[in-house]
């Protein structure tokens, strides 16, 4: 009756085609799951999730008010989310393997 966010998922073309998970694979399902309370479940799927949502805030409030050091803040929160994508990704191929 009800519509759930994971009725909208997209899947993962990268999976789907080459059977291995791309950078990004688990973020739809985090955001699901920090939705619906599940902080540590979210962590567990991906990693950067946090620090996403964080640069994600940052950005739109830069994008209403200007503030002082953003392109700063916004330049170390996207650096330090590549590190934890591409760290976790490592991790999580060499698991696989």
């Amino acid at each position: 009756m009800f519509l759930q966010l994971e009725d909208y998922m997209l899947p993962c073309l990268n999976k789907q085609f080459f059977g291995m998970d791309c950078l990004g694979c688990g973020i739809q399902r985090a955001l699901s799951l920090v939705f619906h309370g599940e902080f540590i479940a979210a962590f567990k799927m991906y990693p950067a999730i946090y620090t996403l949502l964080a640069l994600a805030f940052v950005v739109a409030i830069n994008f209403f008010y200007k503030v002082k050091y953003a392109q700063k803040i916004i330049s170390i929160l996207a650096i330090v989310n590549i590190a934890i994508i591409v760290i976790s990704y490592v991790i999580k191929m060499n698991q696989i393997i």
